[in-house]
């Protein structure tokens, strides 16, 4: 019980975190005004009304929220059934349920998620993201990890 109470504790100081920054950025931002903080990243208010680099987004918002709500349910699935040694993939599936209830909160309450970070160059851009984008992406990558981790462990059969 232990686990899961710093699971859910995690999850909601990750949220929280994301939707300060999110609520922030749509006070006291324009819509695409950029605020450049390195020559090669910058805040850059927009919304996104799909998923990942804009897919989706002609779907509506009824469908996005039962896509989130069904991808948030199997991923605690995945951390309820994961074992309580494999703490990577663990990190990994709490980050990526603070990261999809962190864009379903603003596609149900704006229509829309709100992104603010840009990589850039001159002549080149990344997609516009958010801080639960990057949640979901470095828990993919730690749940990954894990696999790789426990690939590396095990004893291998001689040729």
């Amino acid at each position: 019980m232990k686990a899961f109470g710093w699971a859910v504790f995690l999850i909601f100081a990750l949220v929280v975190i994301d939707q300060t920054v999110k609520i922030w950025v749509e006070a006291y931002m324009e819509y695409h005004q950029e605020i450049e903080l390195l020559p090669i990243f910058s805040l850059f208010r927009t919304h996104n009304t799909g998923v990942a680099f804009s897919m989706l987004s002609d779907v509506g918002p009824g469908l996005l929220t039962l896509l989130s709500l069904a991808i948030s349910a199997f991923v605690l699935w995945l951390l309820w059934k994961t074992p309580r040694d494999h703490r990577v993939a663990r990190l990994g599936y709490m980050l990526i349920i603070a990261g999809a209830l962190g864009n379903l909160i603003d596609r149900v309450t704006l229509g829309y998620v709100v992104d603010y970070f840009l990589f850039h160059t001159e002549s080149w851009s990344f997609a516009v993201f958010n801080l639960a984008d990057a949640f979901i992406t470095l828990g993919a990558m730690l749940a990954v990890l894990q696999e790789i981790l426990i690939w590396r462990a095990s004893p291998r059969k001689p040729s």
